[in-house]
């Protein structure tokens, strides 16, 4: 297990020797004795600069071959953790008006609670002790993000947690949890869990908890077909179920001479009811040692900071959303999420279309709709108009941030020195009289005139990561701003001359 260390590698040992013996297997001739459930196709290793630890090619694998294989026995669901503890499946009963998600939730803690005796404690306790979920996110960080449209979203996570937390505590009351487990922190934890780890099922919309299979690091979808309004990240894989060639007890080897097997595959993995089983493929063809990633879905960075607590440094499914007057939103039909600026900084179709005919007379809009609703340019003088428009709101949102991304920068340098190195000292010795780091010692109660190497409490570096998340957010926010300003710069020279 490549860069992992001692104990942490015996720990993961143990994780996949537990999951061999209820038949979670990566090997068409799995069986109970086996030491480890991976091995012949995937192994787990770090990758530092994409994901941290995540799975590996174990072997050369060809798109769309079958490399894991997890029964339905060995997923945690609602249905699995009411079947098997009736005292908890007369107290869920008893509260049928809550969410599947918040359900589930309560499950989850349920089975924490059990300790040992939890079917799945090989599982459980490996899970993350914490999450950089938006909902984790406190005032100041979600401050940290300075765009109105993230800090709005951010502060709407937070209070949907602790609004869903409220409705739920006296059903884990009458499950008799654990005090620690009542908790709202609990509930966080519970819930980033949920949110960063489910995959669909087919018969509970909270979808589940998959052992081994949740390993699987993220990979954005490009030039494929994915729903971009699903209703939560548990039904993100709810359109991506293959139309596959099955396989019974074994994972069979697709013939590599038949691309038109592989058509029929839209994405990574689905419930397969024919095997009972969640069956994951390889999205592509990967050489031994390469990262197997999955895809969840099609996310911007904020959508996957909200739900799983990371970003993309490249991101093809970003999307950075101007302050639009009510005149340009009502211009056309389109639905206001789709107005956006792409990382490349080209309009999104449906805002230039918008911006096209809002820039166009009223009288005329009519005359010319169908030409600016297939695309079409209206006129050099309506272009001009439009990008000159772009250029300068693009310029106004910049200048009222209050950081640029030079700043940014400089201040992502220094947050990465105070994570490689994180004690009091090394905070003292990069503080600086103003600004955000200043705030940040002052928030933790670590003052400039203490001495030490002290290594930082827990709760600070924590603090330090969504801090940093923050900031990598905004850069990439700011650096769209900053491509749309060039894209619409030699676009408006194109039409000029």
């Amino acid at each position: 297990m490549a860069g992992m260390a001692g104990g942490e590698e015996e720990e993961m040992e143990s994780l996949l020797q537990w999951a061999a013996t209820i038949g979670i297997s990566d090997s068409p001739t799995a069986s109970s004795s086996a030491s480890s459930c991976l091995g012949h196709s995937l192994s787990i290793s770090t990758f530092p600069n994409n994901g941290g630890r995540g799975m590996a090619a174990a072997r050369e694998l060809r798109r769309g071959e079958p490399v894991l294989r997890v029964p339905r026995a060995a997923i945690l669901t609602t249905d699995s953790v009411v079947a098997a503890d009736e005292r908890i499946a007369s107290c869920v009963r008893k509260h049928s008006h809550l969410s599947s998600t918040k359900i589930l939730t309560v499950c989850l803690l349920a089975e924490v609670g059990k300790g040992r005796s939890s079917g799945w404690y090989p599982y459980l306790v490996h899970l993350p002790r914490s999450y950089n979920t938006l909902a984790n996110f406190t005032q100041s960080e979600i401050q940290a993000l300075q765009v109105e449209d993230a800090i709005w979203v951010s502060e709407k996570a937070v209070q949907k947690s602790k609004s869903d937390w409220k409705m739920a505590i006296v059903l884990m009351q009458e499950m008799e949890l654990k005090p620690q487990l009542l908790t709202f922190k609990a509930w966080l934890w519970a819930s980033a869990t949920l949110s960063s780890r489910t995959l669909h099922v087919p018969w509970d919309d909270a979808g589940c908890l998959c052992p081994i299979g949740d390993l699987f690091n993220y990979a954005a979808p490009e030039g494929e077909t994915y729903s971009e309004d699903l209703e939560s990240p548990a039904e993100s894989l709810q359109s991506n179920l293959f139309t596959s060639v099955k396989y019974n007890g074994s994972i069979e080897q697709f013939d590599s001479e038949q691309p038109e097997t592989y058509s029929l595959r839209l994405t990574d993995g689905g419930y397969e009811e024919s095997t009972d089983s969640y069956c994951f493929y390889a999205r592509e063809r990967y050489r031994k040692g390469e990262q197997v990633l999955l895809s969840y879905g099609t996310y911007s960075n904020l959508e996957l900071l909200e739900h799983y607590g990371f970003l993309l440094d490249v991101n093809p499914n970003d999307k950075a959303f101007l302050q639009l007057n009510t005149d340009i939103q009502t211009s056309s039909c389109w639905p206001k999420d789709s107005l956006y600026i792409q990382p490349d900084g080209c309009p999104s179709f449906s805002l230039l279309c918008s911006l096209r005919l809002w820039a166009t007379p009223l009288n005329l809009r009519r005359a010319v709709g169908h030409r600016a609703y297939s695309g079409s340019l209206l006129s050099a003088k309506n272009e001009l108009f439009v990008m000159k428009w772009l250029i300068s709101h693009c310029q106004d949102s910049l200048r009222k941030l209050p950081t640029t991304i030079e700043d940014d920068e400089l201040l992502l340098d220094v947050i990465d020195k105070l994570l490689d190195h994180p004690s009091h000292k090394t905070c003292c010795e990069l503080l600086s009289p103003e600004g955000e780091l200043s705030g940040f010692l002052k928030k933790n109660g670590l003052q400039k005139n203490e001495t030490g190497g002290c290594v930082l409490p827990t709760k600070a570096n924590r603090s330090l990561e969504r801090w940093r998340l923050a900031v990598r957010w905004r850069i990439s926010h700011k650096k769209t701003l900053h491509n749309c300003i060039s894209y619409c710069k030699k676009q408006a020279d194109k039409v000029s001359s």
